[in-house]
Formats: structure tokens, sequence, C-alpha cells
């Protein structure tokens, strides 16, 4: 199925309702019982489900970070002063801004084979994508950078995978559960539930990045803004019994720290 999010690329998703859109029509479909279950970049996924909806299965996480994607340069910093680079996510612009703020920043739409012809075609000379995303497609080499944590956040749930059904459908639920990944379920709870607490969409640039090890959850979180490059950042680490009291304290830090002003919530 082809959702309204994949066909309006003309405009930035925070100008035609979010990420969302990706959901909406593949969520009427399972109500009708046109299908049984929808598969979701979990990134993509709001904070919040309508009913009846769940996440029946999380899958083992891919890499999370983003690329740097290049036919020139090595990495951001080899970048010349006023090079134009493309991204559609203000949580991408945000850092950029942050980083290098004498680059020229563009808006960039549509799946990865069309953002990659812009770059070839020289209409920017960098853009940033999802590592992930590149890699499923076989795309791992247009890859010049990885731009890592704790310098470089990613967005919450980047690199996993969500498979959605209705909550009503216990053998649908049976089947998807032998594609569940504990570890990964843990660390996105934990992000997801940050970006609850911020009240986070599309239309805000939040980053967060949960690393599970030896028992214990560390989660780091960033609050920018797209215009400004002004970042708030707060990291925290807990037991992994409860994933969602460590994603409400790393957001209490950023918002005491001035992450409300720049969410509009101050």
């Amino acid at each position: 199925m082809t959702t309204r999010g994949d066909r309006i690329i003309d405009r930035s998703l925070s100008d035609i309702g979010g990420k969302g859109l990706f959901l909406k029509e593949l969520e009427i479909a399972m109500r009708h019982g046109v299908a049984d279950a929808a598969v979701h970049s979990l990134k993509d996924v709001p904070m919040e489900l309508d009913g009846p909806f769940a996440l029946a299965a999380v899958l083992e996480r891919a890499d999370p970070f983003d690329a740097f994607v290049c036919n020139r340069w090595d990495g951001l910093d080899a970048l010349p002063p006023g090079a134009r680079v493309g991204s559609s996510s203000l949580r991408r612009q945000a850092q950029l801004r942050a980083r290098r703020p004498d680059l020229r920043i563009g808006d960039l739409r549509g799946n990865v084979g069309t953002r990659l012809s812009k770059l070839d075609a020289n209409d920017y000379d960098a853009i940033l994508l999802a590592c992930a995303g590149l890699q499923r497609l076989g795309l791992g080499e247009r890859i010049r950078e990885r731009l890592l944590a704790p310098d470089w956040l990613p967005a919450v749930a980047q690199g996993a995978i969500a498979v959605e059904c209705r909550d009503d459908d216990d053998a649908t639920t049976a089947l998807l559960a032998a594609l569940e990944h504990a570890p990964t379920r843990l660390c996105v709870e934990a992000e997801r539930a940050m970006n609850r607490q911020l009240h986070g969409s599309c239309q805000v640039p939040i980053a967060g990045y949960a690393t599970l090890a030896d028992g214990a959850l560390s989660l780091q979180g960033l609050v920018g803004d797209a215009l400004t490059g002004r970042l708030v950042r707060a990291s925290a680490k807990a037991d992994a019994s409860d994933p969602h009291a460590l994603g409400r304290e790393v957001a209490g830090q950023l918002m005491r720290q001035g992450a409300g002003e720049l969410l509009g919530l101050a």
C-alpha cells in the first residue's frame, strides 16, 4: 500500500500532518479486515497508537545512526563553507546547524532513490539519511560517514522495525511473538517514553538513543532548534526493569534545561 505520506513529497512532513500519515491508511485496512498486520519503521510510529491497535513485535534493531552521504567529501567536517546539505528531518537540521552553522540546509523529501538522484544531479553537495535504510536497500556503500552518538543522536527508535496489529487479534499477535527482540524493545521503550513525555512529533527536533548492557539501560536525549542550532542534552542510566521511568527522567532533565521553550511548552 502507498500512503499519503509516501505520495506527498513536495512539502515537509511537519507541514502535511506528521509521520502519522504513514500509518492511518494501513490502520484503516486492518480495521476493515483487508490486512492482518502492518510493518513500520518504528521511528515513524506516533508515541500513542489509536485503538484498537498495538505493536505486537519489535524486531532486532539495525544500525541506528545517521549517514553522511556525499560524492566528493569524506565527512561532514570536510565539507567546504557554504556547501548545500539536504535533509527533511528537523532533528538532523538542528544538529547540523549546531555543528556547521556555515552550511546551507535544504529540505529534501522523497524515497531513498529520489534523494540519492538529487545528490547525484548536484542539487546538493551532501545529504543525510538513515544508515539502516541504505543498508536494507543494498546501498551501504553510499555511506561516507556514520554520525555516531554521543556527538550526534539519531531519531527515537531509528533502525528498529515494528509490526502493528489489532489488539484484539489474538491469532496474529501469537504469530508475531516469534519476531520480538526483547533487548531492542527495552531500548526503544525508553526512547519513546522520553519522547512521549516531551509531547514529541516530527514537528520538533527530538533525538534519543538508548543502549542496554549488564542489565542496565543508558539513555541520551536531545532537543534542538532547527533554525538556530541551539541544542539541549541530557542523559541517565537505570535498571532495565523500568524503561519508561528512565525515559521520563531524561525528559524531565531536558525540560529543566529549557527544552520546553524549544518545544513550545514553556
